[in-house]
């Protein structure tokens, strides 16, 4: 069995899971503090995973029933992410690895959210490879191809914010709490989103994505109306809004799949939560695997995943391991 501990930003996460890619424990410890600043304090994110991560561990080995003594391999993620908190889950990692004489694997953070597609929830049998991703999340946007299960490429990337990024920026110009994406799209509910053009990142050719305009559009929206109409078209505003959002995503989707040939989608990370992007990529024509929801958001599982696929640095060899804040594991 894998231990797995993922903190690369304000979850605090371990998971216990099988050879096959069963899942026996995922714990995800959210920190709520930062909900009073709209957004992620990387310092407070850290200070929590030091107080939080001994527990959070020793509950997935409850969960799990098992002990330290079944485990046979420790996982963690060592990047993309906040690199103070991927430094106390990448520490405790090592620690644990060196005092019980276990291999230890160190893993990409993305490469994570896309084997969240390789596990084995219950009656939920894995999404095995091939096939076309899409990541969404609040740090990263990509497409990629997964030909296998230790690694995949990149075939669009955004260029400048994330899926989820837009979300949470674009809630904060609606008053809207952190974090945006369920909070927007409760406002959504009752909202035309055809009511305001926000735009698509139509010129930006290829898979290559963009939200920045997008958020500078709802700016503008919200300044031109002002305050009093604003509030009253607030439930327009954040359907057109996420809107946008979801077409941004889904016409590059599309695009990918005529150009790959591809006939089956999987789609990952905190935005796959969104109800109106899981139906606006169910009407592709292909087969689209979504995760549980607890797999789409940050968690360890997904870390264990990837591990099963890339082998364990021996004791001794993974103490020199360093967190990496961006870029990929090569």
């Amino acid at each position: 069995m894998i231990l797995a501990i993922e903190t690369s930003c304000d979850d605090t996460c371990a998971a216990v899971v099988t050879a096959d890619g069963e899942v026996r424990s995922n714990v995800i410890s959210s920190q709520g503090i930062h909900d009073a600043y709209g957004g992620v304090v990387p310092e407070i994110a850290s200070r929590h995973h030091l107080e939080r991560c001994t527990a959070v561990v020793d509950d997935a080995l409850r969960r799990a029933g098992v002990t330290l003594d079944g485990i046979e391999r420790i996982a963690v993620t060592q990047g993309p992410g906040l690199v103070g908190a991927l430094l106390v889950g990448l520490c405790h990692a090592k620690a644990l690895a060196a005092v019980r004489g276990l291999p230890l694997t160190p893993v990409d953070h993305l490469q994570g959210h896309v084997a969240a597609n390789f596990l084995r929830i219950g009656d939920r049998e894995p999404f095995e490879p091939p096939f076309l991703c899409l990541i969404a999340s609040g740090g990263h946007t990509f497409l990629a191809h997964v030909a296998d299960h230790d690694g995949f490429t990149v075939l669009g990337r955004t260029l400048d914010d994330a899926a989820g990024e837009a979300f949470d920026k674009g809630a904060r110009l609606l008053g809207l709490p952190f974090p945006g994406g369920p909070h927007l799209q409760r406002a959504a509910q009752d909202g035309d989103p055809g009511a305001f053009a926000f735009p698509t990142a139509a010129k930006v050719a290829g898979l290559d994505l963009s939200f920045s305009g997008l958020k500078t559009a709802l700016l503008y929206a919200v300044r031109d109306l002002g305050e009093q109409e604003a509030r009253r078209r607030h439930a327009d505003l954040a359907a057109s809004y996420q809107h946008a959002i979801v077409e941004t995503l889904a016409v590059r989707v599309e695009r990918a799949l005529g150009e790959t040939g591809a006939t089956r989608l999987a789609i990952g990370g905190g935005v796959a939560a969104n109800g109106p992007l899981r139906e606006r990529l169910s009407t592709l024509g292909v087969a689209v695997n979504v995760p549980p929801v607890e797999l789409c958001t940050d968690n360890a599982a997904m870390i264990a995943a990837a591990a099963l696929h890339r082998p364990g640095l021996p004791v001794g060899a993974h103490l020199a391991l360093d967190a990496y804040p961006t870029g990929t594991l090569a």
